[in-house]
């Protein structure tokens, strides 16, 4: 399986390490050109109890990459995981617009099925506009889900916390 881990903080890093770990592929990405080349020189940002090792090992088995492009690699991932900030917005609640960027550029560039994992601390109801940002971007095409071709892409959408997931 291959996945792509969308954020390299506490939350993605140690997420996209643990799959790497037991035999996942994974691309860790951040925009942060800073933080990948850093990451791509086995220098780690955060202090985990053992995670130095266990990157420095997955990156060694290229089970681990890290790259700034989502779009270079969601052709090649099944799964995409959303961790990414969710600061306090000016009135309190959770800032979703991470959150909902990388679901457009998802929606941007996908041309198969995908599953998307919001894992960012988010609240009820995000996987809905996390779905409608997919879709937005996709336009006419998911008028079309079944057909074959170039917009037939799918995705399925899931919010840690919610109970549906919703199918686009």
């Amino acid at each position: 399986m291959k996945i792509a881990i969308v954020g390299t903080g506490y939350v993605g890093l140690v997420t996209g390490t643990c799959f790497a770990e037991i035999g996942v592929n994974v691309t860790c990405v951040d925009t942060n050109s800073e933080k990948i080349e850093s990451l791509q020189k086995g220098v780690i940002p955060i202090y985990e109890n053992g995670l130095e090792e266990m990157v420095l090992r997955n990156v060694k088995a290229k089970r681990l990459k890290f790259t700034t492009s989502l779009e270079s690699c969601l052709d090649d991932v099944e799964v995409i995981f959303s961790a990414v900030g969710t600061p306090p917005d000016e009135d309190g609640s959770a800032d979703l617009s991470y959150v909902l960027e990388v679901a457009r550029t998802i929606g941007r560039n996908m041309n198969q099925y995908k599953l998307v994992v919001t894992k960012s601390t988010v609240p009820v109801g995000t996987a809905r506009r996390v779905r409608a940002a997919i879709i937005s971007e996709r336009g006419q095409c998911y008028q079309r889900l079944y057909e074959s071709g170039p917009c037939s892409g799918r995705s399925g959408v899931c919010s840690c916390g919610e109970t549906d997931v919703e199918t686009l």
